[in-house]
């Protein structure tokens, strides 16, 4: 049985283009001899379909595109991934289901079983588990047909009281396939090998998973579609963040052999070149998903802005890409040197835009109520809104998209000012430490020099009154971060991390700045997750808790 894997990169709702996409890789798949082509979980609708799943045309509509894919599947079989009504009188309205379509219908419908519900995940809003198992038969064998997450429960501590496997495999399946929306994180595909290299040992079947590749706003899904041997012995391995169709053929024996040359690395690539294609993905994704072409961010000088100006610039062209020098009274001249020179190098279009007489106004009209206060936060904070209100105002003129710049270090601690430097459309480096800014500076200057060295290695500054660091505010960055990883992450309390042997006083100060700035985290833009804990949509804090406060 010849086996086609369908890698591929899906827009959420947009039925036209993903039936056009899946039966167009139906039909080279065909025409190079595949027998069956498997393609990802829920890739009619694309995953996560989110509240859309709540309207019964979505759901009519997924059914409608299942269909006309079926229509060419005449003489080859196809395994697709869609949501489908649960006609059941009790449990959800819904089921998370693939489709076995072979000679123009549909002749198996399996539902998923294992729903997750924690961090990204809400399945279990939207679906009904299944507890039927059935293998599929085709070509003289019999396919143990599951979806994602049913395979992960092989776990030390499951999370789940079954696993469908278990009862699969009294019915003498020849093979596993399993089609998958898992996201991406810098170490999700050690985890993601482990655990399927464990089912194939464990059941001693041939597997074969695809997973889907593209982003969906915040969610990166990478790829990485994987086969292995009926000894858990991982035998290939797809592209990581790039469209694949790949060929294997099932042999009689239990043993799999593939057409293609394998990508299979030696080695594991580094957690910041992950970041960096992953980010890569998710700036042009995000862009093209959403109709727009050009981008537009504030550009100090500074490690954060330069490190986005230069994905965004290799993410859509430099000619997409529009940088604006915002100088106050209290910028350095290095530092709009180092901005200078970053577009030099990239060159991509930039405007300068002094803020001096901006804020200047602002606080002549404030200057009643302020009644000779001195200067503090109000006047820095005001420079950093005069500079949103001017980008603000070319996204709406020009069709600029935002790209907001605060790395997660701030984002984690408040430092950041809401409606100001915290704005934008999408959050590009948002999950992204500043320890790990500095990594990533280094890898986009791998072969040469793009960002300033001297952005890289002068003090981080937010330039917002005479001499400030960050470290005014702020722990050292490497304290910080490594304080800020195990709390976010690992969810260490502050005992914990004490323990550990961090100052005791800095740990609450830290956790306590964290909790503080909920609110300011509810307010900002979405953002691109490459961590296994991102703020945004997979961690969710109480603003008005007291607890750790």
């Amino acid at each position: 049985m010849k086996i086609a894997l369908a890698q591929l990169n899906y827009h959420i709702g947009n039925f036209e283009s993903n039936t056009a996409k899946i039966i167009d890789h139906i039909n080279m798949a065909k025409q190079n001899g595949a027998d069956l082509v498997v393609f990802a979980e829920l890739c009619v609708c694309g995953y996560p379909a989110r509240d859309f799943l709540e309207f019964d045309e979505f759901i009519d509509l997924c059914e409608e595109s299942a269909q006309k894919i079926a229509a060419v599947c005449t003489d080859v079989a196809c395994i697709i991934g869609l949501p489908t009504f649960n006609h059941k009188d009790e449990g959800k309205n819904l089921s998370n289901s693939a489709y076995f379509i072979e000679h123009g219908k549909v002749k198996a419908v399996v539902n998923k079983a294992l729903l997750p519900n924690y961090d990204v995940f809400d399945e279990y809003r939207y679906f009904e588990p299944s507890t039927e198992f059935n293998c599929i038969e085709f070509k003289g064998k019999k396919i143990a047909l599951t979806i994602c997450e049913d395979l992960w429960n092989t776990i030390e501590n499951p999370l789940y009281v079954t696993r469908p496997m278990d009862s699969l495999i009294h019915q003498q399946p020849d093979v596993m396939i399993n089609i998958a929306a898992s996201p991406f994180a810098y170490n999700h595909d050690e985890e993601r090998i482990a655990i399927l290299k464990d089912n194939a040992s464990r059941y001693k079947l041939p597997l074969l998973y695809v997973n889907q590749v593209g982003a969906q706003t915040e969610l990166i899904f990478d790829g990485g579609s994987l086969v292995f041997d009926n000894t858990g012995k991982l035998i290939d391995e797809l592209p990581y963040f790039e469209e694949s169709l790949a060929y294997y053929t099932l042999h009689d024996d239990g043993s799999i052999s593939f057409e293609h040359p394998s990508t299979m690395k030696t080695e594991r690539p580094a957690d910041i070149e992950q970041i960096h294609q992953g980010i890569l993905l998710g700036i042009r994704d995000y862009f093209y998903k959403s109709g727009f072409k050009q981008a537009i961010l504030g550009l100090s000088g500074g490690i954060d802005s330069a490190v986005v100006c230069a994905l965004a610039a290799e993410a859509l062209g430099a000619e997409n890409v529009m940088a604006v020098l915002l100088p106050s009274r209290f910028s350095s001249d290095h530092s709009l040197k180092d901005a200078e020179d970053l577009v030099k190098n990239l060159g991509c279009k930039s405007a300068t835009i002094a803020i001096k007489h901006i804020t200047e106004a602002i606080e002549t009209s404030l200057h009643p109520q302020f009644n000779n206060l001195p200067f503090n936060i109000a006047e820095e904070n005001i420079q950093s809104r005069s500079r949103a209100i001017l980008l603000m105002a070319m996204c709406n003129k020009f069709g600029y998209i935002l790209l907001n710049t605060s790395n997660k270090s701030e984002a984690a601690v408040g430092y950041g000012t809401l409606y100001g430097d915290m704005c934008g459309g999408i959050s590009v480096i948002g999950d992204v430490y500043k320890t790990q800014v500095f990594e990533l500076a280094r890898y986009i200057n791998r072969n040469q020099e793009i960002i300033p060295i001297n952005s890289i290695i002068k003090p981080p500054s937010a330039e917002l009154r005479p001499d400030q660091k960050d470290t005014d505010s702020l722990p050292e960055y490497d304290i910080l971060d490594k304080i800020l990883a195990e709390y976010i992450e690992n969810r260490c309390s502050s005992a914990e991390i004490i323990k550990m042997g961090y100052d005791e006083k800095t740990v609450r100060r830290v956790i306590r700045l964290i909790n503080l700035a909920e609110h300011k985290r509810y307010q900002t833009p979405p953002i691109l997750r490459v961590s296994p804990k991102a703020f945004g949509m997979g961690r969710r804090m109480p603003i008005v808790g007291k607890y750790l406060s």
